[in-house]
C-alpha cells in the first residue's frame, strides 16, 4: 500500500511497548510523528530514539505525540528501552509498536524489498489531528534522521494551517513567509497581511511571519 500526502492515515491495533495499542484512539486530537526503524539493539536507531525522547518538551509545545515501530516483539522493545535510556541519558516516554507480523509495515509501506526483505527502512510520517498524512520522509538504513527538520516542518504545517502563507526554503520559525499566488485582491492583501509585504517579482511576495 502506498501512502500519499493528504491520505487518511490507516488505523490499526497492534502490540507495543505499552501494551495493545489502537492507533487512532491513542493519537486522539494530537499531531503524530510515526517512524520506523530497522531493528532493536542497533546503533543508529538507539541514537534516533534517544533524540526523539529528548525532544518531548518541544513535541508537547506543538501538541505532537511520537510513536516508533520495528518488527521486533514487545519484550525486545522493553529490554532495548533500558539500553536507550542508559546510553542516551534520557527517558523514553513514547511507545514502540511491536510489528512482528508486519501488518503495520505493510499498511504504511515501510518494507522496501530492494533494501531489506525483512526489516523496515527509516520511514517517517507526520499525521495531523484529522488523521491526514502531511509529511513522509524515507531515509536509508545507514543514515540517521534529522529530527530538527521534523520539528521545522511541523512548525511550517501548523503555521500554514492557520494563515494563508507558504514557507520558503530553509525557513525557520520567526522568518519571513511567502504570500501564495492565489491571493491577488488588494483589499484581501491588506486584510490578511497587515504588516505589508515586499515583492521582488509579481509572483514573489514576502511578508513577516504572522503571530501564532
Amino acid at each position: 500500500m502506498t501512502i500519499r500526502l493528504g491520505d487518511n492515515a490507516p488505523d490499526f491495533e497492534q502490540d507495543s511497548s505499552i501494551g495493545k495499542l489502537h492507533f487512532h484512539e491513542w493519537a486522539g486530537n494530537s499531531w503524530v510523528v510515526l517512524f520506523s526503524h530497522p531493528a532493536d539493539f542497533t546503533p543508529v536507531c538507539t541514537t534516533e530514539l534517544g533524540l526523539t525522547a529528548k525532544l518531548k518538551p518541544e513535541f508537547d509545545k506543538r501538541n505532537v505525540k511520537a510513536i516508533a515501530l520495528s518488527v521486533d516483539p514487545a519484550e525486545s522493545h522493553q529490554a532495548w528501552i533500558s539500553d536507550i535510556e542508559e546510553t542516551q541519558g534520557t527517558v523514553v516516554g513514547f511507545p514502540i509498536i511491536a510489528d512482528e507480523d508486519r501488518k503495520v509495515s505493510a499498511l504504511y509501506d515501510m518494507i522496501h524489498p530492494n533494501a531489506s526483505t525483512t526489516a523496515t527502512v527509516r520511514t517517517l510520517f507526520v499525521i495531523d489531528p484529522n488523521k491526514k498524512v502531511r509529511l513522509s520522509i524515507t531515509y536509508p538504513m545507514s543514515t540517521g534522521r534529522n529530527f530538527d527538520e521534523v520539528l521545522r516542518v511541523i512548525d511550517a504545517l501548523q503555521l500554514t494551517d492557520g494563515y494563508t502563507v507558504a514557507t520558503p526554503g530553509n525557513w525557520k520559525d520567526g522568518d519571513d513567509v511567502i504570500i501564495p499566488l492565489t491571493v491577488q485582491d488588494p483589499d484581501v492583501l491588506k486584510q490578511k497581511y497587515p504588516k505589508g509585504f515586499t515583492a521582488a517579482k509579481p509572483y514573489l511576495r514576502v511578508t513577516p511571519q504572522p503571530n501564532k
